[in-house]
């Protein structure tokens, strides 16, 4: 882990296999919102981000997880790929475009994961798309961009 970033990303004692994807301060979005991720490589490209808890306050009206929460893993997760896949420090960048298309629903009570594959690296950008899965069920597709972070 870099001891200087805003992430902690490291070997996850709990859950053989996995990183942690941890924010260093704990009272922001990430850890107040979504709770505990965690992300691991998907072969070369890809990654997994599984948010291990979905609540009751994660629920929309029908009691499914809200589409606000899918979109912020979805977010969330598309800097944990770049990160993972291509060692990049998330820290600084930010996301320049996501579309999404919401395919199903998820369950409360169920872990919801994000798998996102790097489709291009240029010098500046990162294209990512992916989907987000509750076991075998598909609830969303996306498409986005992220800028890397600038060099100072």
């Amino acid at each position: 882990m870099n001891p200087t970033s805003a992430f902690i990303h490291q070997p996850d004692p709990e859950h053989p296999g996995w990183l942690t994807w941890d924010l260093a301060d704990p009272t922001r979005f990430n850890p107040l919102v979504m709770g505990k991720l965690i992300v691991r490589p998907e072969g070369e490209r890809a990654a997994r981000v599984r948010m291990l808890t979905t609540e009751t306050r994660h629920s929309n009206l029908h009691s499914n997880v809200h589409g606000a929460v899918t979109l912020s893993l979805i977010d969330i997760g598309m800097f944990a790929t770049v990160c993972t896949v291509l060692g990049i420090e998330a820290a600084g960048s930010v996301t320049l475009d996501l579309n999404c298309q919401f395919v199903g629903s998820g369950a409360i009570g169920e872990p919801l994961d994000m798998v996102g594959e790097v489709m291009k690296e240029t010098g500046r950008l990162v294209f990512l798309r992916g989907t987000v899965e509750q076991g075998h069920s598909l609830v969303a597709s996306f498409m986005g961009t992220i800028r890397k972070p600038t060099r100072r």
